[in-house]
């Protein structure tokens, strides 16, 4: 089998641009790239993507992926991104038998960046059974500890999501992107280019919110546990009790909200309430 033909066409993540703040002081400020992609499959056109442009390749492969257009990574033969015409090629031996019935039916889904799926993905029931993966309390505490050390585009230049593939409490793999739904693109692409050790991750993590667009990645990627900084909408509810995946919502802190746990989550670690928090019978009143 030929060697599959990849470029490498990253850009910075970030430029810098001169601003005037409060004071009327003129300071140079980092602020994040946005960039348009074309996406073409076998010569056809598929999408415009607005992207940083720090990983391309794996976007590509990742929405293509995601979209259910790439049957697996073995049946990719070029993924080439080039700046100057702000398209990328890919070449695949497969292509589905009901492409133009596919792209026919586009949901244009919430969030930034506003992101798009195809062929009434949303509606699919067809995907293998996720494994029931357990989660601790104490865990997430420490799987939100560690992602603190991430963020640098945002830390930066703001204007970002990050979305993180983990096992457990370690974060495997970070990716920023100025739409949610790019970042998760990314790490499906890592995952298919072997560019990062993500195969054991059980646990994915996002910045954004957890819509139905997030809720359904996620199930494809085979990960039953999805945990945001953000909060749930009711169609992302709707699909994780379909898929099985358990929802953890608003996790900042000591806080979250646990949402379809089927008894998967262990309160290990419960922090003491607030008094504002405690009845009045807790407060001995």
């Amino acid at each position: 089998m030929p060697a599959l033909q990849l470029s490498q066409a990253r850009l910075p993540a970030t430029t810098t641009i001169n601003v005037m703040d409060a004071y009327g002081d003129t300071r140079q400020q980092a602020i994040a790239a946005e960039r348009a992609l074309t996406v073409y499959l076998n010569k056809r056109e598929i999408v415009t993507l607005m992207t940083l442009g720090d990983d391309p390749e794996a976007l590509v492969v990742g929405y293509l992926r995601n979209q259910g257009l790439l049957r697996r990574a073995e049946d990719l033969k070029v993924v080439q991104v080039d700046w100057e015409v702000e398209a990328a090629a890919v070449v695949t031996d497969y292509l589905p038998d009901d492409l133009e019935n596919r792209l026919s039916t586009r949901t244009v889904t919430t969030g930034c960046g506003q992101g798009t799926v195809f062929g009434k993905l949303l509606e699919q029931t067809s995907l293998s059974e996720l494994p029931k993966t357990p989660l601790n309390q104490s865990t997430l505490y420490q799987l939100l500890t560690n992602l603190n050390t991430y963020n640098d585009t945002y830390r930066s230049a703001g204007a970002v999501h990050g979305c993180a593939l983990c096992n457990q409490h370690q974060v495997l793999d970070f990716v920023e992107d100025v739409g949610r739904h790019n970042a998760v693109d990314t790490l499906a692409g890592h995952q298919w280019l072997n560019q990062a050790k993500s195969s054991s991750a059980d646990i994915f993590y996002t910045t954004g919110r957890l819509t139905s667009e997030m809720v359904l990645k996620v199930a494809q990627m085979g990960i039953s546990v999805l945990v945001s900084r953000s909060g749930v909408t009711q169609k992302g509810v709707e699909l994780a009790e379909r898929f099985g995946v358990m929802l953890i919502a608003r996790a900042k802190g000591k806080n979250f909200q646990a949402i379809n746990t089927a008894n998967r989550l262990t309160l290990d670690a419960i922090p003491a309430k607030p008094p504002s928090a405690r009845t009045s019978k807790e407060a001995g009143i």
